[in-house]
């Protein structure tokens, strides 16, 4: 059974600092695609970040460019999302999601990822 665990949630001020982690059990890690999504208080879930198993392709949603940094550590079965300069409407539930099938240009959608943790509530407060 897959299962993937996120935390590094938390409460940030504006222009601070978290990083999140979810680690992935159940199935070898690299046979996933990562994604992180979120969804904000009462907005749908949108994608954030997505990463290719190796690592070595990374794609942003756009209101999160150049502020968040996607990544993998293979040996530790573990993705992260570093974000930094934090702002009020980064306020969400971030989730990470694990795809099994080929990494392609609808890695942003939902519906490609196959299993998903249960979610850490980032809240920033101006």
């Amino acid at each position: 059974q897959v299962q993937l665990v996120e935390s590094g949630g938390g409460l940030v001020q504006v222009g601070g600092s978290l990083r999140l982690s979810c680690t992935v059990s159940g199935r070898t890690f690299t046979s996933f695609a990562m994604g992180w999504f979120r969804r904000a208080p009462g907005k749908e879930r949108e994608f954030v970040a997505t990463i290719t198993r190796s690592g070595g392709s990374k794609y942003y949603a756009d209101s999160v460019k150049g502020r968040f940094t996607i990544s993998r550590d293979n040996a530790k079965n573990t993705v992260y999302l570093q974000m930094n300069s934090l702002k009020p409407e980064d306020t969400a539930v971030y989730y990470c999601a694990a795809d099994s099938g080929l990494f392609d240009s609808s890695n942003w959608k939902e519906s490609k990822y196959d299993y998903w943790g249960q979610g850490t509530q980032v809240t920033v407060s101006s």
